[in-house]
């Protein structure tokens, strides 16, 4: 990962709706769009574009299930050390 890379993923991460998406994917493993956004308290529409962005750096992934979308972590590219770091408050 080169530097251009690794500052998209940090200003991905930096905001605050996304960071705590990462913390509830990393708790829950797999949520859908509407399981996050009625977690977060936050809009459906708003939740799915912070997950775009974050699909967009591959810090998460998706799979379809019945007729849900689920997200989770992309472990690949989001070593479980830096998971750590950024998630070990909670």
């Amino acid at each position: 990962m080169d530097d251009k890379e690794i500052l998209k993923v940090l200003k991905a991460v930096a905001n605050e709706n996304r960071f705590l998406i990462l913390k509830l994917l990393r708790k829950n493993k797999e949520m859908s769009v509407g399981d996050l956004a009625e977690t977060t308290n936050h809009a459906f529409r708003s939740v799915s574009g912070d997950l775009a962005i974050l699909r967009k750096v591959n810090l998460v992934q998706s799979r379809n299930h019945l007729s849900n979308r689920l997200y989770s972590i992309n472990t690949a590219n989001f070593p479980e050390e830096l998971l750590t770091l950024l998630f070990s408050k909670n």
